[in-house]
């Protein structure tokens, strides 16, 4: 593991959430909401309401922003977003998870605590000076983030999907060569 747990589930979790936004969008209604929520494994307060949807889509080119920025620049991105999300780390033990860094309060909207909590694991990503260990797909015609936690840093892609084209791809291209 190359992070605390938390951190790798917070990243895995803002990736899905940004990543949501490229076509086809997967984050279209309430149950997609629902969905990623409990996909995802959170917790606390979720209001179930078309507010929450718009919220959390609003929030997916800011967590790109931060997901495929510049060390430096992502400095300021995860401080503001800690700042606006009145950020106070307390330590939590729940559901079977040990101890874990939990930064803002259960009561909070959802938006609000996946802002928080990608913006702390990506404090933790930048310390590590990690930053290469997100990046945009490599196949062609995807923006898709990847989220790299291999140990040899090998992952191209942000899908099995987008791998297994690109593999049929250079099939193709070397069966015609």
């Amino acid at each position: 593991m190359l992070f605390a747990h938390d951190v790798e589930l917070a990243l895995a979790a803002g990736v899905v959430l940004a990543n949501s936004a490229e076509e086809p969008d997967t984050l279209t209604t309430v149950d997609d909401v629902a969905d990623f929520y409990d996909t995802q494994g959170y917790t606390g307060l979720r209001a179930g309401t078309t507010a929450e949807l718009d919220e959390l889509r609003a929030l997916r080119p800011v967590l790109r922003r931060l997901l495929t920025a510049e060390r430096d620049e992502a400095v300021g991105i995860v401080n503001g977003m800690l700042r606006d999300g009145d950020a106070r780390p307390q330590l939590r033990r729940h559901d079977g998870l040990d101890w874990h860094l939990h930064a803002t309060d259960d009561d909070q909207p959802f938006a609000v605590r996946i802002a928080v909590e990608v913006a702390m694991a990506m404090a933790d990503v930048i310390r590590a000076d990690e930053t290469s260990r997100l990046g945009v797909c490599a196949q062609d015609d995807c923006r898709g983030i990847v989220l790299d936690l291999s140990r040899n840093r090998s992952r191209r892609f942000c899908s099995t999907t987008c791998g297994n084209r690109a593999a049929v791809a250079a099939y193709r291209a070397r069966r015609s060569g």
